[in-house]
């Protein structure tokens, strides 16, 4: 999956159908943050759960055959949601191409700040430095 430079944020929501249309709730710290502002048009994509979750990291290749590099440093510190718990009972999130990033002591659907610790070619290592929200 190709990435857009453009992309500003990307978090997981529910869809709800409270009457005759839907409803997707952006959670509140994405426009605190200042990657999107309140009023203004962004374009939406849909990607099901199913979908991301079974993204292997042989996906992190490009279009021309060639290995691409981790999309996170050592040092960096991230936003993210925990999307599942992993078999070690860490939390997983997912960040650009499904790129794994392993978070100890979350659970899913926590958003938490991370700061990126150690980073091999197919995972990232965090620990948590804020616990944002909860989303259920």
């Amino acid at each position: 999956m190709e990435i857009p430079s453009e992309l500003r944020c990307l978090f997981s929501a529910e869809v709800k159908q409270p009457d005759e249309s839907f409803i997707i709730e952006v959670p509140a710290d994405e426009v605190q943050i200042g990657e999107l502002e309140a009023g203004e048009t962004y374009q939406v994509g849909f990607l099901s759960t199913e979908t991301t979750m079974n993204q292997s990291s042989a996906d992190s290749q490009s279009a021309n055959g060639q290995r691409q590099e981790p999309p996170v440093e050592e040092g960096e510190t991230r936003r993210v949601e925990i999307a599942n718990i992993g078999e070690q009972g860490d939390g997983v999130a997912r960040v650009e191409r499904g790129f794994v990033v392993i978070v100890p002591d979350t659970e899913v659907g926590e958003r938490v700040a991370v700061e990126i610790e150690t980073v091999t070619e197919t995972v990232a290592f965090a620990e948590v430095t804020e616990r944002i929200s909860y989303y259920e």
